[in-house]
């Protein structure tokens, strides 16, 4: 029987799924983290073999002692994962320290998690990739944003989400941030203007996709984190053929396999150096899911079941789970600071028959994704919209 360690299988709540299903293909599920065992859901209990707590994930010491205690219970590790960005560099280091080989090394981490060392794999992929430099003195980024002009994007070169990402209009905002930014390692980019729209897949042990969708966020993460904006974005029906093409060919420039990720990318809204309106540019690389919920909205979109799909793909390396049914999934994050037209009562009364979860957001994701989530299915990218600009809607 395989042994497969989930680093924090309780956060995001909703991953207890994940393990649900790889119990479930037949393997150990033993669960690492550092909420008291009292305080996990039942449905999580249920889904794994044992659980060992630490007092903190931080604590590298403690989880390896973990892994090595599950090791001379269970025997060799075939998986370790957390399917969690934050954890992404803490697992490859467990893999490399305990030679489990099934997934990344801490030698592969810089091409996947800086994002300047991301763009030589985008340009195999033959993606075009944004100029940028790394943040050093103020003469130094003048001299970049000479040659791409105003506005310029900062962000941590190894970050999570658009926590503290900005953008820099003139030369006080760059004084300004030089002058207030951590120590942390900041790349500057051109500004592209453009949709963000990403390609997911789960995929074999030769990279290749055995399940496949995208999204697409109208509004600026980074604007969403700074201003307090409302949150949105949503599942699409299909994947353009166009998209598809060129996320597979990232995929295989990133060397990945038996994995489930999240790559961005920029649909050009006008031409510009990067491109014509229309092309297709690289955003950044997410080698995990999509944060959150969003695995549950695909399953909503795609009538299946992804968490599924996932464990199939660990058990047997591929899956008979895919199906044609897809709608669009929308996801409408509400802040609580906001006075809307439409209220609670309101929104069901109108939108009932298509809302599918609702409720309020984790706090750990609540800057990204608002204080309070409603998730809908559409046939229509119209109806999509209707919704999203009524349930928002500001007295």
């Amino acid at each position: 029987m395989k042994n497969f360690v989930f680093i924090s299988p309780n956060f995001p709540e909703n991953y207890w799924s994940f393990c649900y299903h790889l119990k479930n293909n037949g393997l150990n599920v033993l669960g690492i983290g550092d909420c008291p065992y009292d305080n996990l859901t039942n449905e999580l209990k249920g889904s794994m073999n044992e659980y060992y707590k630490v007092s903190s994930l931080e604590n590298y010491d403690e989880v390896y002692r973990a892994v090595a205690y599950f090791i001379h219970k269970y025997g060799r590790i075939d998986w370790l994962e957390s399917n969690n960005e934050y954890w992404l560099e803490r697992d490859a280091q467990l893999r490399t320290d305990f030679h489990i080989t099934s997934g990344f090394q801490i030698e592969d981490m810089p091409a996947v998690k800086f994002k300047s060392k991301m763009k030589e794999n985008y340009r195999k992929a033959g993606v075009p990739v944004a100029r940028y430099h790394l943040v050093d003195n103020f003469d130094n980024c003048k001299t970049f944003i000479d040659e791409v002009g105003y506005p310029v994007i900062v962000k941590p070169d190894n970050g999570v989400g658009a926590s503290h990402t900005y953008k820099l209009k003139n030369d006080e905002d760059l004084k300004n941030f030089l002058e207030t930014k951590d120590d942390q390692l900041y790349i500057m980019e051109e500004f592209i203007t453009g949709q963000v729209v990403t390609f997911d897949s789960i995929c074999d042990s030769n990279g290749d996709p055995i399940f496949e969708t995208g999204n697409i966020t109208p509004n600026s993460l980074m604007d969403i984190v700074n201003n307090g904006d409302n949150c949105v974005f949503y599942i699409r029906n299909k994947v353009p053929e166009k998209l598809r093409k060129i996320g597979r060919k990232t995929l295989k420039a990133f060397g990945v396999r038996n994995r489930f990720t999240h790559l961005e990318f920029f649909y050009l809204t006008k031409d510009q150096y990067l491109g014509k309106k229309g092309d297709i540019v690289a955003l950044e690389v997410n080698m995990r899911p999509s944060g959150g919920i969003s695995p549950t909205m695909m399953n909503f979109a795609n009538g299946t079941d992804v968490y599924e799909i996932y464990a199939d793909m660990i058990a047997f390396d591929k899956t008979d789970r895919i199906k044609e049914n897809s709608q669009f999934c929308v996801f409408a994050g509400r802040r609580n600071n906001k006075n809307y037209v439409m209220n609670h009562d309101q929104i069901y009364e109108k939108y009932g028959s298509h809302i599918r979860m609702e409720g309020p957001v984790a706090e750990a994701l609540s800057g990204t994704m608002g204080d309070y989530m409603y998730i809908a299915t559409f046939d229509t990218e119209k109806e999509t919209n209707q919704f999203v600009k009524e349930v928002f809607e500001n007295n």
